[in-house]
């Protein structure tokens, strides 16, 4: 997993949760479970990275 993968995913991952946090303060579900989804696809990007990791090894 490259150097600037792991960035983004985390900025990704980072920007999800900035989200979700936001939308619990504003009251607004919308924004809430975008950052939830948001940080989810930061996971499975993670994930996949990983795996792609140990295969290369």
């Amino acid at each position: 997993m490259g150097l600037d993968d792991k960035f983004d995913n985390k900025a990704d991952e980072l920007k999800g949760k900035a989200k979700e946090h936001t939308g619990k303060a504003t009251d607004d579900e919308q924004l809430e479970a975008e950052g939830q989804g948001d940080q989810m696809g930061a996971d499975l990007k993670q994930a996949g990275e990983k795996v792609k990791d140990a295969f290369k090894h």
